[in-house]
């Protein structure tokens, strides 16, 4: 094609006595044959003239070629190579809820059985702390994990989360000492409740009418269950209310304090049990003391034996793993898919408390459980 346009200058300036014009107006183009692709499927027309040889933008539709990811035969293998990395994360998170879940309930049992023994919320809760941040200094320095990157700024931003996870993980500690581990979850159910009240009036957010509505089942559940426990109690029912709206602040200033912060959620629940523990420490002395503490070890290991020592370091270990898993599990899923988690752990936890403990549930006091449970989901819907 080429040669043919040098033929084309040539011959036409020899037919002006070789001499080439200035104005480039006198030459007209000549307009070769359509020329095809190499797919044979649509023309390419060239237009040659004094100018520079060139295809223009209007004849430049070349049939596309298939795209890389499919075959002659229609197979896509990039669709392929995803499928196997998807099912690897739906396993990868199906590993964390069943961890999730299997920890907590161990968590709930035996704190129970620590609980019922030694009836000491305040040190039970320090020593949980105490445990997790041990087994993440340890950790760090092992280089079993990369520790985090913090600043002043970091540590500023987690004082109110904390704070109210302090408030929360010892008025739930509070609560099962005072009532069944079952009744405890139960009321615990109704924090949904909580997170939108207090969104609502304190923050100002308004939500879809579908979220309010599903406020009715979780409020009415718990209620129920409340007004027929056989065992009820009311600083245990009070310590799982204030565990719920301690537990929303929580999450109202870990979304405000850690926006741009680039710590993992292994990390920054390590971070947070640090800074608990510190602040929990000087209330858990003047609350009960080492003397108290002392008296009621004694009873207590005299009473059970030494099997009393294992469910203290179980119950500490295990709380703190449950809720590194709980936290490195956010790293994986949609908080949607989180809530409904949660839902079900505890189901998990009530069910299985009841037929370890032998709890005594009347019918209408299952109801209402089932009630308030169901009005969990309902909201973990509606909210998202």
């Amino acid at each position: 094609m080429l040669a043919a346009a040098a033929s084309v200058k040539l011959s036409t300036a020899a037919g002006n006595g070789g001499a080439v014009p200035n104005k480039m107006q006198a030459f007209k183009p000549i307009h070769l044959p359509p020329l095809f692709t190499a797919a044979g499927l649509r023309p390419v027309t060239v237009s040659l003239s004094a100018r520079p040889l060139y295809l223009s933008a209007a004849t430049r539709t070349v049939a596309s070629p298939a795209p890389p990811s499919a075959t002659a035969d229609g197979a896509r293998p990039v669709e392929a190579a995803a499928a196997p990395a998807e099912t690897a994360r739906r396993a990868k998170i199906g590993v964390y809820f069943a961890t999730w879940w299997a920890l907590n309930v161990i968590f709930n049992i035996y704190n129970k059985k620590v609980l019922n023994a030694f009836p000491y919320p305040w040190l039970t809760s320090t020593l949980s702390l105490a445990a997790g941040s041990a087994i993440m200094l340890a950790s760090w320095a092992t280089r079993i994990a990369e520790p985090p990157s913090t600043d002043l700024d970091f540590w500023k931003a987690l004082s109110p989360v904390a704070i109210a996870h302090t408030i929360g993980h010892v008025a739930a500690t509070v609560s099962m000492a005072k009532v069944a581990v079952s009744f405890t979850h139960i009321i615990k159910s109704g924090e949904p409740a909580f997170s939108v009240l207090v969104s609502r009036f304190f923050l100002g957010e308004h939500f879809p009418a579908p979220v309010y509505f599903s406020l009715l089942p979780i409020i009415g559940g718990c209620a129920l269950a409340a007004i027929t426990e056989l065992n009820f109690n009311m600083i245990g029912f009070m310590g799982a209310m204030i565990s719920n709206l301690a537990f929303v602040f929580r999450n109202i200033f870990s979304k405000k304090g850690m926006k741009g912060k680039s710590v993992s959620g292994m990390n920054y629940y390590a971070c947070l049990s640090m800074l608990s523990l510190v602040i929990l420490l000087p209330f858990a002395f003047a609350m009960e003391g080492p003397k108290v503490w002392a008296a009621g070890w004694q009873k207590a290991v005299t009473e059970i034996g030494p099997n009393f020592v294992w469910w203290v370091a179980a119950q500490s270990v295990f709380y703190h793993l449950y809720n590194q898993v709980s936290y490195m599990s956010l790293d994986e899923i949609s908080p949607l898919t989180f809530s409904i988690g949660n839902t079900m752990k505890r189901i998990s936890v009530i069910v299985a408390s009841i037929i370890i403990f032998h709890t005594p549930v009347q019918p209408i006091n299952a109801l209402g459980a089932a009630i308030a449970i169901l009005g969990t989901f309902i909201y973990s819907q509606a909210k998202q």
